[in-house]
């Protein structure tokens, strides 16, 4: 059997808050722009520096909610974690010119903070209905009570709760 793969890791800062809009069906659809920067030193030794840009959409796919998620909490300058497909489209404008268009399909999401100051630290995915997988940080905790985001609020006292499973 042939396979193939079709799989894109970016790690990056947004270049500005998310734009959030829903489609004719009533899905929601989150896209913004992820910078990704490399150095290097040229062969006589000067810092050389390139910047990427590279544009991601994220839907709310059988339920997740993970463009609400990025419509809450991400904003210019959060640094991301990024992972899914790339896609290649084209399409024909106003004047019938032949547009193209590269895009990230995002299928998971980690917020990892460092851009405006520490905040992040949630880890989101699709997969996962939008929920935390990983601990959150006081920071993240602040971070989503400034946004609104209340319902993580509780999360630090779950870790509190001695009723686990855990065989260590």
């Amino acid at each position: 059997m042939s396979r193939s793969l079709n799989k894109v890791m970016l790690i990056g800062n947004l270049g500005s808050d998310p734009e959030v809009r829903s489609t004719t069906g009533g899905n929601r659809v989150a896209t913004f722009s992820l910078a990704t920067t490399r150095n290097w030193n040229s062969p006589n030794g000067e810092k050389q520096e390139k910047t990427e840009w590279h544009r991601c959409v994220v839907w709310n796919a059988k339920g997740t909610g993970l463009a609400d998620v990025v419509e809450k909490f991400c904003k210019k300058g959060d640094r991301l974690y990024v992972e899914g497909r790339i896609e290649y489209r084209q399409w024909q404008d106003k004047e019938n010119q032949t547009r193209y268009s590269t895009e990230i399909n995002v299928r998971e999401l980690v917020m990892l903070g460092g851009g405006r100051g520490g905040s992040g630290g949630g880890d989101f995915d699709g997969e996962s209905a939008g929920r935390s997988r990983a601990p959150a940080t006081a920071g993240a905790k602040s971070g989503a009570a400034a946004t609104g985001g209340a319902e993580f609020e509780d999360f630090p006292g779950a870790l509190q709760e001695a009723d686990d499973d855990l065989p260590f």
